[in-house]
């Protein structure tokens, strides 16, 4: 079934369509269904990940003027539609903490510290590594990442090569180990913990293990016009962006909804007090 405008017998524009039992709505190009395409502008609630490389450059060290922070850039190398200016505030920040289970954010405590003293929403994250235990990793995380109530669901950078993916065993062993990583970290900090993937991983990987779509909120890489087909909270638009306070390129990220639902997804999904759970 399919409800929306066509060209020369195709569907192309805006339309509804049922495909098996899904609905999917959004635009369709030459009979191909694209999704639906995001138009920034203000009312949307943007954000931005850093690591140490938004301090160390080119071997000079910057520091981030926290007191700035204005997007003024979302990228150059996809389009996008946008009404307006580019001017919008950092309203979430997700700060790199750990990797595999030896390498630590030299700047992740100072940066975290610094961006709930703006009143930006803080999370952190930690880049998997295919060479390295699972449990392991989660510990190493738990053990160098500051968790305070209010804070942004922990979440598991996840962007192996293939070669990696193989050298470990294939597809099964990596999703066994991020589920194990998922799993660990939940039970210690009371929250779900959100996966950030690559739409390539999503399409090879992801559908080998529903439990996971099905059970884990996504932080998405993909820069494209058209919002993702996956349980969506955040989606990184870019990985050039600018930003008044921060030297060089940012990833820039935008809510998968509106301030209303940023502040409901604040106020349901983020670290509990200690003690509790949300």
């Amino acid at each position: 079934f399919y409800d929306g405008l066509w060209h020369d017998g195709e569907r192309s524009g805006f339309g509804l369509a049922f495909i098996g039992d899904r609905l999917r709505a959004g635009e369709w190009k030459a009979n191909r269904y694209k999704g639906e395409r995001m138009e920034h502008a203000r009312y949307r609630v943007y954000g931005i990940d850093i690591s140490r490389f938004q301090h160390d450059i080119g071997g000079r060290h910057y520091s981030i003027d926290w007191s700035k922070m204005r997007i003024t850039s979302l990228g150059t190398i996809s389009n996008k539609r946008i009404r307006g200016d580019v001017d919008y505030p950092v309203e979430f920040c997700f700060v790199k903490s750990t990797e595999g289970k030896t390498v630590r954010n030299r700047y992740y405590a100072a940066d975290s510290r610094a961006a709930r003293r703006a009143g930006i929403a803080v999370g952190a994250y930690h880049f998997f590594s295919t060479t390295s235990a699972a449990a392991q990793q989660a510990n190493f995380f738990l053990a160098n990442t500051t968790f305070e109530e209010g804070d942004l669901p922990p979440v598991l950078d996840v962007e192996p090569s293939d070669a990696q993916i193989k050298a470990m065993g294939g597809a099964e062993p990596l999703l066994d180990a991020v589920r194990t990583w998922l799993s660990t970290v939940e039970r210690r900090v009371g929250v779900r913990p959100m996966l950030y993937v690559s739409q390539s991983f999503v399409n090879k990987y992801l559908p080998l293990a529903p439990d996971i779509l099905r059970d884990y909120n996504v932080w998405i890489a993909r820069y494209g016009e058209y919002k993702p087909d996956v349980r969506l909270v955040m989606w990184q638009l870019c990985p050039d962006g600018r930003v008044e306070g921060i030297r060089g390129d940012v990833d820039i990220n935008v809510f998968n909804g509106y301030r209303d639902e940023f502040h409901e997804f604040l106020s349901t999904e983020t670290v509990p007090a200690k003690g509790s759970t949300k």
